[in-house]
């Protein structure tokens, strides 16, 4: 009987946290992302470079700070780091990363996907940081950028790609240090967290709460079914545990964005 409680109360905590994503009437208690204060609290219209490991993660992961960003009018790159040719279907995957993209209402002018012999995706392949650094440069200067988003230094799932890119940015920054650029790194959580679905909501904001609203926010997607119609762009990876994933993970919910120093 005890079981039955707890497994009824959470499916009516999480159909109720899924309602208010849905309705609109979820809203954090700081101030919004991005937000100049000096101009009347109005977004000034940033140029964000978003840089992942692979095909698919910008749809796994990233979704609640692209529809936040897309919503508000700012200008979104993709920087895609490899072709996720680990399984040997990286031209497929390059080809379905433009579609998500178009999804997710960023433009295909603005996605690059690099196919570097020294930056391919696995396990146990460790990638240079200074080349990182070097390849993300180029992207800020070509494009005009002025700021970054990535992984933290545990990258969600604890990919070692993710990671290798998460300090690629991160020795950028070092060198950047004269410059206009600021970055943001996708905060990890524990499993409990990670699996909680639209429950995270609750305990993002709890966190963000706890921080300065110049260093931490906490961004709910308000448009979660683009993360399923995005990743469903994704033929060769849709498989079914990933669906699990995506219907299951709070970064299909929300995301926490904490400025890196």
């Amino acid at each position: 009987m005890a079981w039955l409680l707890i497994i009824s109360s959470v499916i009516v905590i999480w159909i109720a946290s899924l309602f208010k994503i849905l309705h609109g009437s979820y809203s954090p208690s700081k101030g919004a992302f991005l937000n100049d204060s000096n101009n009347g609290g109005s977004a000034k219209k940033r140029n964000v470079l978003l840089v992942v490991a692979h095909p698919d993660d910008e749809s796994m992961f990233f979704t609640p700070i692209i529809n936040y960003l897309t919503l508000r009018g700012h200008y979104i790159h993709i920087l895609c780091l490899s072709i996720g040719d680990a399984d040997g279907k990286g031209n497929t995957r390059k080809e379905e990363l433009y579609q998500a993209s178009a999804t997710l209402k960023v433009a295909h002018q603005h996605v690059k996907i690099l196919d570097h012999p020294d930056l391919q995706d696995g396990f146990g392949k460790v990638w240079n940081h200074n080349l990182l650094a070097k390849i993300i440069e180029e992207e800020v200067v070509s494009q005009g950028i002025d700021l970054i988003i990535t992984f933290d230094n545990y990258g969600v799932s604890g990919h070692c790609n993710h990671c290798d890119v998460h300090y690629g940015v991160r020795k950028l920054l070092l060198a950047l240090s004269q410059r206009n650029v600021e970055a943001w790194e996708l905060v990890s959580t524990n499993i409990f967290r990670k699996y909680s679905g639209p429950v995270d909501i609750w305990f993002s904001n709890l966190y963000s709460m706890q921080c300065s609203n110049e260093m931490l926010h906490c961004l709910v997607n308000e448009q979660p079914r683009k993360s399923f119609l995005a990743m469903a762009q994704h033929a060769s990876q849709w498989v079914w545990f990933r669906k699990l994933f995506v219907a299951f993970s709070s970064c299909t919910y929300v995301n926490t964005l904490r400025k890196m120093k």
